[in-house]
């Protein structure tokens, strides 16, 4: 297996883009990747495309060779593949586009995150995003992605003494950072006063531990490392690409206040890097619901089971600190465009291991995790990336 490298990224904003098409959005990040990298279409060897429901949202399949089309890559007969994982969709193209260049199948790959959300009602937009828990035992009785994660939080609540407070603090932390990022859906301050007396959604949760639905598209060049230095003078290596599936449905979980994907994904990650969670400077992790973030503290390794809560109030993450966490606003702030979630999260770390994340900068920043994940956890993709010195 070849060693690969991160040569180029591109990232569209996120937010509510109704004036602009899934087309639009997926050619721009693209693009901007390419043209990052200094890299010609000529180039290409395959692109990847992640999108959780584009059937759904937009009427439209069979996006992947439609992307290469409005883009001017259709004569180049170039394979195109769409991968679906829910809200893991992103990263496990990703992962996908890895294995192609590391087994040596192609040298230069694209990988692409878009989903396109605001275009139906609210009331559309929560039927499909529920279809990624499981419809015969979960979504068809009325439980809701935000219903099942506030089950999950009460049982941490009940198990490890977790306070409501607690996993209140990361939207706080997540404003904090997406209001320095000009491509976050929401660039906002928000308190803890204003997370814990928001409108409730399923009690302990309340709408400022929600991430939105959002619209944006995100992509990334990968090729061999042996030849990065002719794309960019900051390449930036891939040293773990990890993906771990778990039980759709919560019942059928072994603990519902661990979530065994992501603990089985980062321990192999941090072997294959020879790695340990204390070596990481910069993460990003899925906070799609508050307490999925103060989770993910725990099963990535980076804090004790029950003690991430405590770790939060006390500001041991952070700018500043030990462990700069979500610099991008997270999915809370930056936005949540399911398919594009994976890709946009990569590339902020390599923002922060450049060098390039400007007033949200991790001082010295060298080794970065990206933590994805899909429905309520069934899938985890975990991913290491290193500067190159």
């Amino acid at each position: 297996m070849r060693e690969v490298a991160i040569l180029g990224i591109g990232q569209t904003k996120f937010g509510e883009l109704w004036d602009r098409s899934f087309r639009e959005i997926g050619i721009e990040a693209g693009f901007s990747a390419l043209q990052e990298a200094k890299l010609s279409s000529q180039n290409l060897g395959a692109l990847y495309l992640g999108n959780m429901a584009s059937g759904s949202f937009i009427e439209q399949e069979h996006i992947a060779p439609l992307i290469l089309d409005y883009a001017g890559l259709a004569g180049h007969h170039l394979p195109a593949v769409r991968v679906e994982a829910g809200g893991a969709s992103g990263a496990v193209a990703f992962h996908q586009a890895y294995l192609a260049v590391a087994s040596g199948a192609h040298d230069i790959v694209v990988v692409g995150g878009a989903e396109k959300m605001t275009d139906v009602p609210e009331s559309v937009q929560t039927d499909i995003t529920n279809a990624s828990a499981d419809q015969e035992w979960e979504t068809v009785f009325g439980a809701t992605l935000p219903s099942l994660w506030a089950l999950v939080a009460r049982r941490h609540m009940h198990d490890h003494g977790t306070r409501r407070e607690e996993f209140a603090q990361f939207p706080v932390l997540a404003h904090e950072m997406g209001s320095k990022n000009p491509l976050a859906h929401f660039r906002n301050k928000i308190t803890l006063s204003q997370v814990l007396e928001g409108s409730p959604v399923a009690e302990p949760l309340g709408v400022m531990d929600c991430a939105p639905a959002s619209d944006g598209a995100a992509a990334i060049v990968l090729g061999p490392l042996e030849q990065a230095r002719k794309y960019t003078d900051t390449p930036i290596r891939i040293s773990a690409s990890q993906l771990a599936c778990d039980t759709l449905a919560l019942q059928h979980r072994r603990d519902v206040t661990t979530l065994d994907a992501t603990v089985v994904a980062a321990k192999a990650a941090f072997h294959a890097a020879k790695r340990t969670p204390k070596d990481v400077q910069v993460a990003e992790v899925h906070d799609a619901y508050s307490i999925s973030g103060l989770m993910a503290l725990e099963d990535l390794g980076f804090f004790a089971k029950g003690a991430a809560g405590k770790a939060l109030v006390n500001g041991e993450v952070g700018l500043g600190t030990k462990l700069g966490l979500n610099t991008s606003g997270g999915l809370k702030a930056q936005g949540q465009p399911f398919g594009a979630v994976g890709v946009a999260q990569i590339a902020e770390i390599v923002r922060q291991l450049r060098g390039e994340a400007k007033d949200r900068q991790v001082a010295g920043a060298q080794v970065g995790l990206a933590h994805n994940m899909g429905g309520t956890g069934a899938t985890s993709v975990v991913h290491l990336l290193e500067r190159v010195n």
